[in-house]
């Protein structure tokens, strides 16, 4: 197998840190959306992991939402669970705050800490599979390994 690519192996480093045991996979085709994802994979959709970036409508603060492949956030709801209103932030904010271009974020190895929610849908699944760094590199993972990780805080977001 040829050798990652920088961003991927950036975040290999970062489950490294964590204690996750990974395996960053570059794959032949895209897996930039949750679609071309779970075709490359395998899998189903809703089991795949989509790393969304908001921030706070008042205090510009960067959350990642951790999302089925399958579900659509529901903006209004999560803003009761994260405390204040959300807005989508254009792409230079989601680079700026994760160190990765959107369609190959990672749920983990940001350029900083982000306040984190995970998808109560994710956890009924044995396996799912994020980005990892690269519109082409993912990673599968047990849910609740994911969670523990992220520290994230389980929430419907639909």
């Amino acid at each position: 197998m040829s050798e990652l690519k920088p961003a991927a192996q950036r975040v290999q480093a970062a489950a490294d840190e964590l204690g996750l045991e990974i395996e960053v996979r570059e794959m032949t085709r895209s897996t930039r959306t949750a679609e071309e994802a779970a075709a490359a994979c395998g899998c189903y959709i809703a089991q795949i992991v989509k790393s969304l970036v908001f921030k706070g409508g008042d205090t510009e603060t960067p959350y990642l939402l951790l999302v089925s492949g399958a579900n659509r956030v529901d903006e209004k709801a999560v803003a009761d669970d994260v405390g204040e209103k959300l807005e989508r932030p254009d792409a230079q904010f989601v680079r700026d705050v994760t160190g990765f271009a959107i369609g190959g974020i990672p749920p983990f190895g940001h350029a900083e800490r982000l306040e984190t929610y995970i998808d109560e849908a994710l956890l009924s699944h044995d396996l799912l599979w994020a980005a990892a760094g690269t519109p082409n590199a993912l990673f599968s993972v047990a849910p609740t390994e994911l969670a523990d990780a992220t520290r994230a805080t389980v929430i419907p977001v639909g």
